[in-house]
C-alpha cells in the first residue's frame, strides 16, 4: 500500500508540475509581445523642422532670415522638393546685402540658390523635436562676390 501512495503522490506532483510550467508559459506569452509604449514609438516621427530667427519651428518654409541679427541676408521664394527624416532640398533665391558703402545704404541683390538641410538633431528647446543642424547653399550661376560656389552653415539651436 505504501508504493501505490509513493506512485500516486509522484503522479500529482508530476501533473501540479505540468500544470505549473503551463500556466508559466501562458502568463509570460503576453510579456513576449510588444506593449502599448512600443507600439507608439515604432511609429513614424514628425519630420525634422527648421528654427527660425524667433524659435519657432517650420516645415517647408517659403522664406528664412540667414542673418538674423540684420537681416541683410535671407532666402526667399523657396519650392521645397523633399523634406524628410534625413534631409530637405529646395530652390529659391538668396536676398543678399552688398553692404556699400555701408549696410544701411546697401543695395540688395537675388541670387539663384539651391538650399539642403540635414544633419536632423533633438532640438534643446523641445528634445522630443528634430530639428535640421545644418544648412548647405549651392550658387549654380552668379553669387555674392565674398562667397564661395557651395556654403555651409551649422543652425542654431
Amino acid at each position: 500500500m505504501h508504493g501505490h501512495r509513493t506512485t500516486r503522490t509522484a503522479a500529482l506532483l508530476c501533473a501540479a508540475l505540468g500544470l505549473t510550467a503551463a500556466v508559466g508559459t501562458a502568463s509570460a506569452a503576453p510579456a513576449a509581445s510588444p506593449a502599448p509604449a512600443d507600439r507608439a514609438t515604432a511609429l513614424p516621427s514628425a519630420p525634422p523642422v527648421l528654427v527660425d530667427c524667433l524659435w519657432h519651428p517650420k516645415v517647408r518654409p517659403s522664406a528664412f532670415i540667414l542673418a538674423c541679427g540684420d537681416g541683410n541676408s535671407r532666402l526667399a521664394s523657396l519650392k521645397w522638393d523633399h523634406w524628410d527624416a534625413r534631409s530637405a532640398k529646395a530652390t529659391g533665391v538668396n536676398v543678399v546685402n552688398d553692404c556699400e558703402p555701408y549696410c544701411a545704404a546697401g543695395t540688395f541683390h537675388t541670387y539663384p540658390v539651391v538650399v539642403r538641410l540635414d544633419k536632423a538633431q533633438p532640438w534643446k528647446k523641445d528634445p522630443r523635436t528634430q530639428r535640421y543642424d545644418r544648412i548647405v547653399l549651392e550658387y549654380p550661376a552668379q553669387r555674392p562676390e565674398q562667397f564661395e560656389k557651395v556654403m555651409t552653415y551649422p543652425l542654431w539651436d
